[in-house]
This record gives structure tokens, sequence and C-alpha cells, in this order.
């Protein structure tokens, strides 16, 4: 297959960054805005990448089409493509492989594989690991499935692709893991501090913190603001870890906790700012004490 043109689904924090990759090293991107915000507009048009009529055009001119989207749209995204491609109007030699690239669980990414396998079209479940792409080489994608060689091409273009050779839904599988662990460890921190804040020994904590703990409360100081434009994102993440792990007979209550903490960030003025945003993020201790006032 010659690559030459990706269809990306949705242009946002993570997708336009991806997008900017490709379109700097020389692949044609591009996406269907219909109904999208403006912001979400600006971001793609900054990116370079085309706005195309519909998800029919779509289909018909990329031969790689990567879902970045929140978990809950995940599939929802998958059946419109579906839909595209079979909506009663043939598309002569249709060479087209759809790649999940969402922080979904394993059962999410076989039910999506499953709706492509119907469509006619190729699937590869993918992960995306480390923050939107640039130059630095810090993401990488992890790519499980039969047909693994179309994302695998992206190398060419910019990106660190990574095939873990294994059947479909190990990739998702590997984010949930990865994810539990960076996303999770966030939500706790958060939940002590906003607890110590409530109990009023922030102060001898966070000396104990910084003695015991240095590397771990630095963390802290930078992940816990960077995490509030994220919160409402993660949220749904964390549901798709519980789901993964209540599925293998593990206790989904920690990471259903972690989604509860996400969902009390999500619910204050703090979750507004956007990565974009040029004004300098709250300190830590700004965001767990706007976060405890909550609590009363």
């Amino acid at each position: 297959m010659e690559l030459h043109t990706v269809g990306l689904l949705s242009p946002g924090d993570m997708g336009h960054s991806m997008g900017r990759v490709l379109t700097e090293h020389g692949l044609r991107v591009i996406t269907c805005l219909e109904g999208r915000s403006e912001r979400t507009r600006q971001l793609a048009a900054e990116a370079g990448i085309q706005d195309v009529a519909d998800y029919k055009t779509l289909v018909q001119e990329a031969q790689l089409i990567l879902s970045i989207v929140v978990p809950a749209q995940a599939v929802a995204v998958a059946e419109r493509v579906a839909a595209a491609v079979d909506d009663g109007d043939p598309i002569a030699s249709l060479d087209v492989t759809y790649v999940d690239c969402n922080a979904i669980a394993p059962q999410t990414a076989h039910e999506i594989e499953q709706i492509m396998a119907v469509a006619g079209v190729c699937f590869v479940d993918a992960c995306i690991i480390g923050p939107p792409p640039r130059s630095d080489a810090r993401t990488r994608f992890y790519v499980s499935g039969r047909h693994t060689e179309a994302m695998l091409a992206l190398n060419d273009w910019g990106l660190d692709v990574v095939d873990l050779q294994g059947k479909a839904g190990q990739a998702s599988g590997f984010k949930m893991c990865y994810a539990a662990l960076t996303k999770g460890l966030t939500a706790l921190c958060t939940e002590l501090l906003i607890a110590a804040e409530a109990l009023g020994i922030t102060e001898p904590l966070t000396q104990e913190l910084k003695g015991s703990q240095g590397r771990l409360y630095a963390r802290m100081e930078s992940g816990i603001p960077a995490m509030l434009p994220k919160a409402k994102r993660w949220i749904g993440e964390m549901e798709e870890i519980a789901c993964t792990f209540g599925a293998l007979g593990l206790t989904p209550d920690i990471l259903q906790g972690a989604a509860e903490v996400y969902r009390l960030v999500a619910e204050t003025e703090l979750s507004e700012r956007t990565p974009e945003d040029p004004t300098p993020p709250p300190s830590l201790q700004e965001t767990i004490a706007t976060l405890a006032k909550t609590l009363t």
C-alpha cells in the first residue's frame, strides 16, 4: 500500500499534534470537522490538516484512518466510519485501514474490530504512550493485530510505532496497565493532598514528602496542575481501565475511585483551562486549596 493520505479523527489536543508531525514529514492529513468546535478547527488549521466534506470523502481518500477521541466516543466514531463505507453507494477499490488509538478496554477494541470486519475494513489496535508527539521522540505508538504493517509505515513519517506482535486488544491492554500507574497515581496523589488540606496538615505533610519522597513530590508539583485541562477526558479512561481489570477478575474499584477524583476536578473551573493557554497554571498549593473547598 502506497501511503499518501492519512485521515485523522479528531484533531484535538493529541490528534492535531500527531497530524502536525505527519504533515511536516510530507504526508497529506485530512479530517472531517462537521460538528466540531471552533477551537478544534483552529488546531487543525494550525497543524496543516485539511477539512473534507464528510466521512464518505474521508474513507475514499485516506489509506489510513486514525481514531483519537475520548474513550466514550470511540465506538460511535467507528460506527460512523463503517457507515460511510457501507452506505449503499459502493466505493470502488477501497483500501483503507482503521486504527483505533484510544484509551479503551480490550473488550471495547474487540467491539470496534467487529464493526470494521462487517464493513470490510482492516483494523489495527493501537495505544499512545507519552505526551502529544513533538520532535523529542518521547511519544510511542504500540500496535497489535493482523494488519499492523499499515501503521508501522508511519515510522517513515516521523512517528515511533512499536509492534507488540500480538492479537488485537493487546495494545489497548498495554495502555490500560500503563495508565493505571501514571494517571491512577496522579489521582491518588490529588486525593491524599486534598485530604491533608481538609485535615489541616498540609504544611507538615509537605515537608515530610519533600524530605522522604522528594522525586514523587516534584512529580506532584508539576503533574497535578498539568492534569487540570485533561481531567474530563481522564474520567472515561479510568472507567475503561476499571472495566479491563474487572473482566480479568481483579477489583475495578481502585480505578473507579480514580475516575471519581477526576470527576471532582472536572466539576470545578480549574478544568476549563486549555493546553494552549499561555498563562501560568495554578500552583500545586493553589490547585489543592481550590479542590478542598469543594468538600465543604
